[in-house]
């Protein structure tokens, strides 16, 4: 028996923002209709921080894996990561583990090519301007994704930490120089005329002001993922077409969410998950001036779709380290 170990470079030279597009589009639709088994994540506390263990099943594609990622805010001033993450594959026939995954990269690739389903199915398909607020370790995978499935010809990025967002700035400028990117000097700026608005951060409050996003605009809300965060003004989300990933964490989770329901400028029943909609099950954007807005706080079902199709591109291609068990 062997375990393939692959590192974070070889997933991102070997999988395309596409490919991991298509791989989350299909676990949504799994994920919505009992076709996925996603038991609750699993904390381990200790005095320095935090390990989750986010195990996940799809029935469909027979796949299995679970990840294992922690959160150490003490790390930096030791020169490490705040945030670690590992995805062991299991075979689900065997049970017997298949490949060891670096899941830093895996996460921020699964985490970006959900806002690549959502801007894919709910964004005008002539949208041209991103509106990128938040320059984090998300940033550049909220980017690519949304660039892979709309025209996008300007991003405009918007941080508190200017730095970061000139850095971002310059490395999205090399990835993918036939874009326009540029940093601008407030969220006004960022998100005023945009058709696609990204969030990507950990505010307690709205990171921009509602009556500065025009009419047609889509939203894809990637942070805020405690009931005390809250990155979209509920302004905004009471005049949006609401679709979430999973009812049963973002309802508990986003705080996007959350406040205005406890607030009663939006209803329970007015929320459906993306798979639905993909499903054609429940309605998406209905009309060019509609806003949709995308709330998603991650599920595990993700980290399983794109696992998979790293072990198989890597099992094809002859990348990976085997180590034997």
């Amino acid at each position: 028996m062997e375990l393939l170990a692959v590192s974070a470079e070889e997933v991102e030279r070997g999988v395309s923002m596409l490919s991991a597009i298509d791989a989350v589009e299909n676990a949504y639709v799994q994920l919505s209709f009992s076709r996925a088994d996603v038991p609750l994540r699993v904390p381990l506390r200790t005095s320095h921080g935090v390990t989750l263990f986010m195990p996940g099943y799809l029935k469909d594609d027979n796949a299995m894996a679970v990840k294992i990622v922690s959160v150490y805010g003490e790390n930096p001033s030791k020169g490490l990561p705040t945030v670690t993450a590992l995805v062991i594959v299991v075979d689900a026939e065997t049970g017997i583990p298949k490949a060891a995954i670096e899941g830093t990269y895996l996460t921020a690739l699964r985490t970006g090519a959900a806002s690549g389903v959502a801007t894919r199915l709910l964004a005008r398909e002539d949208s041209g301007i991103m509106a990128m607020i938040g320059a984090g370790g998300q940033a550049p995978t909220q980017i690519s994704a949304v660039c892979a499935v709309r025209p996008i010809r300007e991003v405009r990025i918007y941080d508190i930490n200017t730095e970061a967002a000139r850095a971002l700035c310059d490395r999205m400028s090399e990835e993918l120089p036939d874009i326009d990117f540029r940093t601008v000097s407030s969220a006004r700026e960022a998100v005023r005329d945009a058709d696609v608005i990204n969030t990507a951060t950990i505010s307690r409050r709205p990171v921009f002001d509602a009556a500065d996003v025009s009419p047609g605009t889509h939203v894809n809300g990637i942070g805020a993922y405690t009931p005390e965060m809250q990155e979209i003004p509920a302004g905004l989300v009471a005049r949006a077409r609401v679709v979430i990933d999973s009812r049963t964490s973002a309802l508990v989770e986003a705080g996007d969410l959350i406040i205005p329901l406890r607030e009663g400028a939006i209803r329970e029943e007015d929320i459906v998950e993306i798979g639905e909609v993909l499903a054609g099950k429940a309605p998406g954007r209905q009309s060019p001036d509609e806003i949709t807005f995308f709330k998603s706080v991650g599920n595990a079902v993700q980290d399983v779709a794109v696992a998979r199709i790293v072990l198989q591109a890597a099992e094809k291609d002859g990348w990976g380290t085997r180590i034997p068990l």
